[in-house]
């Protein structure tokens, strides 16, 4: 079974691990008892044996084996133990006690069955002066083991309670270092579910321990690129609906215009309108979702590897009808891959962005050249055109949202450069803006460039 309880998953992780030591602990501590009865009991049965030949002397020239009370007494540990005993000569005659009482080795002790029970037998030589040959005499003395067992069972059912006695204190205190350990991740859990909290602010545990840090710092990471994501989205909700007002206001009064107009030239006239009108409305609804998307939180980021020469050609291909229209000489100057790491996607609409705008301000009869080179470790792009170009004081400003400078001729919506800007910093690089060489507009974009892998360089989907 599973435990899906930190607390008693940490609990059982010390405790189990020291119930399994104690039980090793109760196992020799088992045999420790055991070795210790038997130590008593031997020390015990060569005691009563001593007393016993002490006791025997030499009589009117006869032996004569007395046993003594005390030697028999020494016993009497309320276990009701039997007592046997067996004095004989150096030859083999027996002085006193039971003949078919079995001898032990000489200077140990052993266990025997006698009258169907078990004792444990000790025999003790003794020398007798003036006996003769009869000399030394051999005592044997066996006891029951009722006693031998009942010490055994105290002295280990006394370490049995020190063991467990330990186990629960441990665990005891385990539960109290847990339950202190613990409580930031309570107060982690009660500060995210507060309903005094409505927002995505960081959240903060005085007193985190440095193994509780990192998944607080990682909550408060990933509020911080979902707080990223709904402002993304706020703006991008605000941006939409402030810049198509005014587009589709224009629309419902050309074709309401049309839809009044009984003349077949001038309703031609208003449909042509409203048609350019839907084209402008097409292009600034998909440019407003080009830079919701490039915003940073609003999507993963991609890194791939990607060939900004293949990006540019397909981009060119694209705007080359729109070129032609405008009768304007759109070039590409490269002298290889150049190959960047990054989101294919967003570096595609990057140069359509400033192709577009390039063609868009650029006179009939002029040019257009996109330029790829890598140099010092960076991928080079650069879009000249032969338009009126940006005033050097406006240049910064040109990167803002929406912004459009006073005077300007094209319509627009104010988003390519904005567009441009989020995806070359998304990208790690720079643009940059200045006049070229035969007057217009000159943008320079650098990127990092890729390390040289074997990985095949995608090219940027159409």
């Amino acid at each position: 079974m599973r435990i899906s309880s930190l607390r008693l998953q940490l609990l059982a992780w010390v405790v189990l691990p020291l119930a399994a030591l104690v039980t090793v602990n109760l196992w020799t501590s088992q045999r420790n008892a055991l070795t210790t009865a038997d130590l008593v009991t031997d020390r015990m049965l060569v005691g009563s044996a001593r007393a016993i030949a002490e006791q025997v002397a030499m009589a009117d020239g006869v032996l004569d084996a007395t046993i003594p009370p005390a030697a028999i007494e020494m016993f009497d540990t309320g276990d009701r133990d039997s007592v046997y005993y067996r004095v004989e000569t150096a030859n083999g005659r027996l002085l006193t006690g039971y003949p078919d009482l079995p001898e032990a080795p000489r200077g140990g002790s052993i266990e025997a069955s006698y009258r169907d029970h078990p004792l444990r037998l000790a025999t003790l030589s003794h020398a007798v002066i003036g006996a003769g040959a009869d000399s030394p005499i051999r005592v044997t003395v066996g006891v029951t083991l009722a006693g031998h067992d009942a010490m055994v069972k105290r002295l280990w059912f006394s370490a049995f309670a020190q063991q467990l006695a330990l186990v629960a204190i441990a665990g005891v205190f385990v539960l109290l270092g847990l339950r202190r350990g613990l409580a930031p991740l309570i107060r982690l859990r009660d500060a995210v579910r507060s309903p005094d909290r409505s927002d995505l602010d960081p959240v903060e545990v005085p007193g985190a321990q440095s193994e509780i840090r990192p998944l607080i710092d990682a909550l408060n990471a990933y509020m911080e690129r979902v707080r990223a994501q709904i402002a993304a989205q706020r703006r991008f909700i605000a941006n939409a609906a402030h810049q198509l007002r005014t587009p589709l206001a224009l629309m419902s009064t050309q074709a309401s215009y049309a839809l009044r107009e009984t003349a077949a030239d001038q309703r031609q006239e208003a449909l042509v309108a409203l048609q350019a009108s839907s084209g402008r409305l097409a292009r600034l609804a998909e440019q407003l979702l080009t830079l919701s998307r490039a915003e940073p939180g609003s999507r993963r980021p991609r890194a791939d590897r990607i060939d900004l020469t293949e990006a540019a050609r397909q981009v060119l291909e694209s705007q080359a009808p729109k070129a032609v229209e405008r009768n304007i000489d759109l070039g590409l100057e490269e002298t290889g891959p150049v190959a960047v790491i990054g989101d294919g996607t967003m570096l595609r609409e990057m140069i359509v962005n400033l192709v577009d705008n390039a063609l868009r301000y650029s006179k009939p009869g002029g040019s257009v050249t996109v330029k790829l080179a890598a140099s010092n470790g960076a991928a080079e792009l650069t879009v000249t055109d032969a338009g009126p170009g940006i005033p050097a004081e406006e240049r910064e400003h040109v990167f803002e949202r929406f912004y459009r400078i006073a005077g300007a001729s094209e319509e627009g919506s104010g988003l390519g450069l904005a567009i441009v800007r989020e995806v070359v910093e998304n990208a790690g690089g720079s643009v940059t803006l200045g006049d070229a060489a035969g007057g217009g507009l000159k943008v320079e974009v650098r990127l990092p460039l890729a390390a040289p892998d074997e990985t095949p360089v995608r090219s940027p989907a159409r």
